[in-house]
């Protein structure tokens, strides 16, 4: 077996896994952690799209969060539109958003680009936790949205159990995974690896950089604004601290650094390591020291960028190879 076989193999073993785990994982709450692993790692992503192949450094995606959410909220709160046609309606105007801060900033260089959205983050949070309406929608300011839970069914992306929102951020992630690769090995792409790594000299070649980040930002807003959609939907509860707020911003790019970021495994990888440490400490450190798990992911991102620039995904990355190579040696025999 060669490999590619081996790596057919070995992906096909993964997604099954993740498929059948609800029918060996019972237990809500274990299912809750899982869901929220896979959300974590779908966000970071859908972030890395634009902060990892564009090279840049996005602080403020939870703005984008916020929009897919409380759009989608309002929409059936107020009108009884489906939330699923709320998602894609949320997801447009976080395109929207993400377009209006990137035409100005991404002729920005370093630390600029990264305060111009964190400024517009924290902007937007100030006004959704300030007003309780925004012309016609109710917003109800810090006290946030509530979903009863009333109209359980697929229509309303509305469940009893854990097991259907598992299946759905598990479908979410294995879609926008596949898109990130389908894009990577794309001309846009490769025009986002350029601009991110050589600008200047991607410019020359003549590469419209500025256009190549637009589209990736365009992309990662409209995703990620989906992601505010689910969790809304998932935890029937919003408020502008829990969605919006800096601390789900930086986790996003903690999480996307310390895995490894411009690469396809390196946010999943980082999930999977980070939201456990992240789950714990908020449960012992929670009452005590809020923000701990913060703390915690900047320095492992100190440790991580000393030793491992590239993220984690390149010495797990290695050490798979070396395995899959032993393997391959002891079925040919050579």
């Amino acid at each position: 077996m060669n490999y590619k076989n081996i790596n057919k193999v070995a992906l096909v073993a993964i997604l099954l896994i993740a498929f059948g785990l609800p029918l060996v994982i019972r237990s809500a709450t274990y299912l809750h952690i899982l869901v929220l692993l896979f959300f974590y790692a779908y966000l970071t992503t859908s972030w890395n799209l634009v902060g990892g192949f564009a090279g840049v450094l996005p602080l403020g995606h939870a703005a984008f969060v916020g929009i897919g959410a409380y759009t989608s909220t309002i929409l059936f709160l107020q009108y009884g539109i489906s939330p699923w046609i709320g998602m894609l309606v949320g997801g447009v105007l976080a395109t929207i958003a993400g377009i209006l801060i990137g035409l100005p900033t991404f002729k920005m260089r370093g630390a600029y680009f990264a305060l111009a959205t964190i400024a517009f983050a924290e902007g937007f949070r100030v006004i959704v936790e300030n007003i309780d309406y925004i012309g016609p929608f109710k917003i109800n300011g810090p006290r946030g949205l509530q979903i009863p839970p009333l109209d359980i069914g697929l229509a309303n992306f509305m469940f009893a159990s854990k097991e259907p929102y598992y299946y759905i951020i598990l479908i979410m992630l294995v879609a926008v995974v596949v898109l990130t690769y389908v894009i990577s090995r794309s001309k846009l792409g490769y025009y986002l690896n350029a601009g991110g790594e050589e600008p200047e000299a991607a410019m020359a070649l003549g590469v419209n950089v500025a256009r190549a980040k637009l589209i990736a930002m365009a992309m990662s807003s409209f995703l990620t604004a989906m992601a505010g959609t689910f969790y809304a939907q998932f935890t029937l509860y919003i408020h502008p601290k829990s969605i919006i707020s800096l601390d789900l911003s930086f986790e996003i790019a903690f999480i996307a650094l310390i895995g490894g970021r411009g690469s396809i495994a390196g946010p999943i990888l980082g999930a999977l390591l980070l939201r456990p440490v992240g789950d714990f400490s908020r449960i012992y450190f929670g009452d005590t020291l809020p923000g701990m798990h913060l703390i915690i992911f900047g320095l492992v991102l100190i440790l991580v960028m000393h030793y491992q620039p590239r993220g984690l995904q390149e010495p797990l990355t290695r050490l798979y190879n070396n395995l899959i190579r032993r393997i391959t040696h002891n079925t040919t025999g050579r």
